[in-house]
């Protein structure tokens, strides 16, 4: 399944800000905007970019304070897949101010998050300019958070792998150790019903499996864990007679690396597992 647009990502979004907002204000709310501002102060804030980055997840703004009072104003004033720089403006909100800052913190949240995996995505992708390789992401996901994050990947220009277990066959170590073989996980899949029509990638651990599973006639084979010089005697024997992909251990500093060995696809878990949040605050503006 691939993430394409926004509407994808939104009631998702409008799902987890209702629960990340009862998490953050309690029964009681914003105790501290309460006490300190009164009840019917107008404010103007903006959010800016305290650091580089690619921006994703910008409906997530709009759905916390469509949730937390309507009447608040949301501007934008870049999109999804924008490059912003230091102190760039990216948001503007205004209306009651204790609504502004009482979604504030929730708001940021998923757009520094799913900025940073934009960010560090978009930066791997640079890494491997000028290449045939793609870079994918993986089901290394926060659980929930899936789709968006999937989604903040496409943000960063990077491709979606599979979105689930149930969107294409992926025989790993673990399924080839316990059916026996590569031939015998792969056969089996072939007549199980609920298979029909998926893509098949096979996991190689080697030559030897890499040659079995070439000799199958599977969709891909992920070449896991595999040394540069491994890589490229992979792709020398499949010929472009299999899609071939590189996972494990990819690094910044390694990946361009990997990706000139000739494979096809790099699968990076750290866009979804170790990407840090994009450095993004709110501001209130001074009249």
């Amino acid at each position: 399944m691939t993430i394409e647009s926004s509407r994808a990502i939104e009631p998702i979004i409008d799902h987890l800000a209702r629960w990340a907002l009862q998490e953050d204000l309690g029964a009681q709310g914003d105790v501290t905007s309460q006490a300190t501002l009164p009840a019917a102060a107008i404010i103007r804030a903006r959010i800016v970019a305290k650091s580089p980055g690619v921006i994703a997840g910008l409906y997530a703004v709009r759905a916390v304070y469509a949730q937390i009072d309507p009447a608040v104003g949301v501007e934008f004033f870049v999109q999804d897949g924008a490059v912003v720089s230091p102190g760039g403006l990216v948001a503007q909100v205004s209306g009651n101010g204790r609504a502004v800052l009482a979604g504030e913190r929730t708001a940021l949240n998923f757009l520094q998050h799913l900025s940073g995996i934009a960010t560090l995505t978009a930066k791997f992708v640079a890494a491997i300019s000028g290449t045939k390789a793609v870079i994918l992401d993986t089901r290394k996901t926060t659980p929930g958070w899936r789709i968006l994050e999937k989604y903040a990947v496409r943000m960063g220009g990077g491709q979606n792998h599979r979105m689930g277990l149930y969107d294409a066959v992926l025989i790993k170590d673990n399924h080839i150790d316990a059916a026996g073989s590569i031939t015998a996980a792969v056969k089996a899949v072939r007549v199980y019903p609920a298979a029909n029509g998926l893509q098949i990638i096979v996991e190689a651990r080697n030559r030897a499996e890499v040659a079995e599973a070439v000799a199958l006639n599977v969709d891909q084979i992920l070449l896991d864990n595999m040394t540069e010089a491994q890589l490229r005697e992979a792709v020398l024997y499949a010929n472009g007679r299999v899609l071939l992909e590189a996972s494990g251990n990819m690094r910044l500093d390694r990946v361009r690396a990997v990706a000139e060995t000739g494979v096809d696809y790099i699968s990076v878990g750290a866009l979804t597992h170790s990407a840090p949040a994009l450095d993004l605050s709110m501001q209130i503006v001074q009249s």
